[in-house]
């Protein structure tokens, strides 16, 4: 990418290209500050470009101009609720978010372009806690065409993950997915849908090389990168920051690694540690992740890139590196996609679980969890169900229905065959629950005794055991054409399939210490003169627990937009 700066000498340097980085950037580049945003990698957008996109921002505009009548202390009784007693470790913090999230919102919304869609329907997680929401606290980009951007920075944004794509082509929560999911129904609204997208898609691919239609976190990375752009934000890619510089007690610049060699690079107001955090480094996986003793048994969704570098500099200049959150990681389940080339994928199970005519069971056939819940809490379950010393794995089991009406991890619904699924050794195939016990590894009288007593139960519409269905985010997760309760029915008839369930997370939940200005805090919790911590590198507010979706990118485009207004010399971004 051609650079528009070649003295080396900037206001802000921002190091890592997800949202938290590129909201500081765009911020601090509106208010004229000079910006440069380093990238290691060959593309932008880390791990946000791979996510889908969901931010929870409670009290935006959106849910005020639908009538929405929520105040901060509702939201603040929710988090107390799931937060327990780290909440007073983070209530600070988590005031300047609440405060500042709507703001965000509303700056990024009125000033670039990155336009949102609000989340009307997407629920909180435990419904059942004083304050949980029932919609209105999510907001997501809006679809983004990519012709919009310039050709050269075009080809520096990274593709959507291939595994939660068809195809390459993206697919995006609300009525997107909703009308894709129809045409295996045979609705015809759903296969109009589904085959103008699709159509689409490859007369992109056959003139462009790729998908022009951006949705989820690919389009909130472009939003923010054609944002930054317009306002003069320069890109490095292939540049990794080596080492913090530091003057008279202020980090005052970074040692880089570029194309053309090491550079010394100078901010004259601060520095941004924005890499994405550690989910990419085995070594520290193994050291702060649980039941991961080498590191390698945890699947991260991360981009290999995003592997702690911006810890590492922080911490040699005597950041605090907080490990004890409740979780040190925002937990997914994933699973492993052999392809025949040899590689292997990892699928994140998102919105499989909640679909009526599947279960997750352990190797003795046992429910650990209810399926319907957060992706956090499956993983949770996982971890707490599995006796010591035994791999920590589980299997996702559905009927002949389930496979044709929903996905089964990386198998698509009709029309899409699962012949390749099998053949792979991905899916696992039984005429029985016995066969497929058996094919898997599992206790086939524990697995025939978990059907047995949910189906009965099932019918019914209960789920006496983990009360699946009875909140409003499990039911949202299930299938509306499925009564009394739409998160449940009975898996009857065979063939039975399986898919095999590893932990994985979206990133590191442990991280650098901030103060609530975005401020990095050394191990005597006094602010780093000129440093700055957003995304994933910053410990979360929310000290490892997981409330809502969007728990990740909500903070970071958050503490982003407040590191920015604070390295313009806004101070509180309330009054931006």
């Amino acid at each position: 990418m051609e650079s528009r700066s070649r003295d080396g000498v900037y206001d802000v340097i921002v190091v890592g290209s997800g949202a938290g980085g590129l909201s500081a950037a765009v911020t601090a580049a509106y208010h004229g500050k000079r910006v440069v945003v380093l990238e290691k990698a060959e593309v932008l957008g880390g791990a946000t470009s791979w996510s889908g996109g969901w931010a929870w921002t409670p009290g935006n505009h959106f849910a005020r101009q639908d009538g929405v009548r929520e105040d901060k202390e509702q939201f603040k009784s929710y988090l107390s609720s799931v937060l327990g007693d780290r909440y007073s470790v983070e209530s600070k913090n988590i005031d300047e978010f609440l405060d500042a999230a709507p703001k965000m919102v509303e700056f990024f919304e009125n000033n670039t372009s990155l336009q949102f869609t609000p989340g009307v329907n997407i629920k909180d997680i435990y419904g059942h806690l004083p304050g949980a929401g029932t919609g209105h606290r999510s907001v997501a980009p809006r679809p983004f065409n990519l012709k919009k951007v310039r050709p050269a920075l075009r080809r520096k944004l990274r593709h959507q993950l291939y595994e939660t794509s068809f195809l390459g082509m993206g697919i995006m929560a609300g009525p997107d997915l909703v009308n894709f999911l129809a045409a295996s129904k045979l609705k015809p609204k759903g296969f109009l849908h589904a085959a103008r997208r699709v159509l689409t898609h490859f007369v992109d691919l056959a003139f462009y090389g790729r998908t022009m239609h951006l949705v989820n976190g690919t389009a909130l990375t472009a939003r923010l990168v054609q944002s930054a752009d317009d306002l003069g934000v320069e890109f490095r890619t292939e540049t990794a920051g080596l080492e913090l510089l530091q003057s008279e007690g202020k980090v005052s610049g970074i040692r880089v690694q570029g194309p053309s060699g090491t550079e010394h690079l100078i901010a004259h107001d601060g520095v941004v540690l924005a890499t994405g955090g550690y989910s990419g480094n085995v070594a520290l996986r193994a050291e702060t992740f649980p039941r991961t003793p080498t590191g390698q048994e945890h699947h991260t969704l991360a981009p290999s890139s995003v592997n702690g570098d911006g810890l590492s500099m922080a911490r040699n200049v005597g950041a605090n590196f907080v490990k004890d959150n409740n979780s040190p990681a925002a937990w997914c389940p994933v699973s492993l996609v052999p392809y025949f080339n040899g590689k292997i994928g990892v699928f994140p199970h998102i919105m499989d679980r909640a679909k009526p005519g599947s279960i997750g069971v352990l190797r003795n056939g046992k429910r650990f969890v209810n399926e319907a819940n957060g992706y956090f809490d499956y993983v949770d379950g996982m971890i707490r169900g599995v006796a010591e010393g035994e791999p920590v794995v589980a299997w996702q089991i559905a009927d002949q229905e389930f496979v044709r009406k929903y996905p089964l991890g990386m198998a698509k619904p009709f029309p899409i065959p699962l012949f390749p699924y099998i053949a792979s050794g991905y899916l696992k195939k039984g005429k029985t629950l016995e066969e497929l016990a058996k094919k898997c590894g599992i206790d086939p009288s524990g697995l025939e005794d978990t059907v047995r007593t949910f189906n009965t139960h099932a019918r019914e519409g209960r789920d006496p055991e983990f009360g699946r269905g009875e909140s409003a985010f499990n039911r949202y997760g299930g299938d509306p054409d499925v009564g009394p309760n739409p998160s449940l029915r009975a898996l009857e008839k065979g063939p039975f399939y399986a898919v095999q369930i590893h932990p994985g997370s979206f990133g590191t939940f442990a991280g650098i210490e901030a103060d609530h200005r975005g401020r990095v805090l050394d191990t005597e919790r006094s602010p780093i003169d000129g440093l700055y911590v957003a995304g994933n590198d910053r410990n979360s507010i929310m000290g490892g627990f997981y409330p809502a979706g969007g728990v990740n990118l909500g903070p970071a485009l958050t503490f982003g937009f407040v590191v920015g207004c604070e390295l313009a010399g806004i101070g509180s971004p309330h009054s931006v």
